[in-house]
């Protein structure tokens, strides 16, 4: 069998086959890390089959000063974190799954068509909260609270130490709890009048 240096060598000078060893000697491992990191083996295997293809396109950009594996991770925390950007970035939360737990939060449990109001606009408002949030902030409290990862997690995908996760995502809950305190002070003055 090819040493991994072999293999890179070769992948690198467009042979498809030795990179297709490469990606079989390396998916588990890397879909192993992944699903630690989302418990989500569809988003997983999403996410792998970016990696792998991003890793196949810049394999000439591999300089070989670490390990492929933790190239290759390093694609992929990349790839998620862009991801889940982008996709917080333009509201594409399941409204079903935001709506059922805001309904929850309020204390409502069958959806009437005033409290599915109340729950459209609490969305939009964290929403609006989050999107005015600094963008590593806004990353760590979506991370945390959306997606349930935690702070070892969260670090491991921005690329920086817990201690600044755990800061961000405390300032990112303190913008939330404003923006609610915000909100229960307007609820308390139109009921007053």
């Amino acid at each position: 069998m090819n040493s991994e240096k072999t293999l890179i060598k070769l992948s690198k000078e467009g042979n498809k086959n030795a990179f297709e060893v490469l990606v079989i000697k390396h998916q588990d491992k890397l879909m192993g890390s992944l699903n630690k990191l989302f418990k989500n083996p569809t988003f997983s295997e999403d996410i792998a089959q970016e990696a792998f293809i991003k890793a196949y396109i810049n394999i000439g950009g591999f300089n070989e000063d670490s390990a492929f594996f933790t190239w290759l991770y390093r694609i992929a925390v990349n790839t998620a974190k862009n991801y889940l950007s982008s996709k917080y970035n333009k509201n594409e939360i399941i409204e079903s799954e935001i709506d059922e737990n805001i309904l929850t939060q309020i204390g409502m449990d069958s959806p009437s068509p005033e409290s599915i109001f109340v729950a459209n606009t609490l969305r939009d408002r964290l929403f609006q909260c989050l999107n005015d949030m600094p963008e590593e902030i806004k990353s760590a409290i979506t991370l945390r609270e959306f997606n349930g990862l935690n702070y070892e997690e969260i670090a491991k995908i921005c690329n920086c130490p817990v201690g600044t996760v755990r800061s961000r995502i405390f300032r990112g809950r303190k913008l939330l709890d404003e923006m609610q305190n915000s909100m229960n002070n307007e609820a308390k003055s139109n009921n007053g009048r």
